[in-house]
């Protein structure tokens, strides 16, 4: 049975289209169209969307700079009676954007919240990725200074589940320099101007990826999907990675090496890179096979 819709007392998370506007729901469409106010990242870019649709709405902006002093006046709203809907400029809100504090304030305040689901970024990229999909880690977006990223990538370095970045045009090439510097030439898949008629889906790998875009200047928000600390490792591997273990282990058994030199001298007879067999061997899944 359908519930009657908007209610008062209700914050509404509605999802918007991230490039194609035929991706908007009915449902979202009711909503947008009935309630009293909606809250925006961008009032500007918002209204335009709603305007092809015929929506005419009040509209509040809400965004990082003005989210400490705009929470309280929305839960003020509610409070009054009136209903709220809260979008993002495309996807779905409270994903790397202030919509987070909002529902946590609503929830803390009493106030139901629910979602009216639609289209995501990061899932339309990863699921046509050929990536794994079935465990996965979203870091949204990276520091912009150098450094700070940098010491991020190094604490991410040892995740085996694929990783989900986003990231602004002017910065992917430095993002992509510091992927290949400190995680390796892992499989990765940049995608770009999702559901549009110039969607791309850039790379099988890191180096590919850098090689495309210091040639092509990006355009447009990215999304990127890397592969996990272990898949770079067995794009190398032409046999069994159980075998490959055993045999790392019977050379340090027998020949009482270190790490580095089990490493150095399987590297010379098998081909796969030794900072890949360095990185698999301290690899928590390593550690699970051993």
């Amino acid at each position: 049975m359908l519930r009657k819709e908007p209610k008062s007392g209700v914050l509404y998370l509605v999802g918007t289209p991230i490039g194609n506007l035929e991706d908007l729901s009915p449902r979202a469409r009711l909503i947008l169209q009935s309630v009293d106010r909606i809250a925006c990242e961008d009032t500007r870019h918002s209204g335009q969307m709603l305007s092809h649709f015929g929506i005419k709405a009040r509209l509040l902006s809400f965004h990082q700079r003005n989210q400490e002093t705009r929470i309280p006046q929305l839960l003020e709203i509610m409070n009054n009676g009136e209903t709220l809907a809260l979008i993002s400029d495309a996807g779905l809100p409270g994903i790397s954007d202030p919509g987070e504090e909002l529902v946590a304030a609503a929830i803390m305040a009493g106030y139901h919240v629910t979602c009216i689901p639609g289209p995501c970024a990061l899932t339309t990229a990863l699921i046509t990725s050929g990536l794994p999909t079935r465990r996965f880690c979203f870091e949204g977006f990276l520091p912009s200074k150098a450094y700070p990223r940098r010491v991020r990538l190094k604490e991410l370095s040892k995740e085996s589940r694929t990783l989900i970045f986003y990231e602004a045009p002017h910065r992917l090439i430095n993002l992509l320099e510091d992927l290949e510097l400190i995680m390796g030439n892992r499989p990765l898949q940049v995608a770009r101007e999702l559901t549009k008629y110039h969607e791309e889906q850039i790379g099988t790998t890191v180096l590919e990826a850098l090689a495309h875009f210091r040639t092509i200047k990006p355009q447009g928000e990215c999304t990127i999907i890397l592969g996990g600390a272990f898949s770079n490792i067995l794009q190398y591997i032409p046999w069994d990675l159980n075998i490959l273990i055993q045999a790392v282990n019977d050379a340090k058994t027998r020949n009482n090496l270190s790490v580095s030199e089990v490493t150095r001298t399987v590297a010379r007879y098998t081909k796969i890179p030794r900072r890949q067999l360095y990185t698999l061997y301290h690899c928590d899944i390593f550690n699970t096979l051993i």
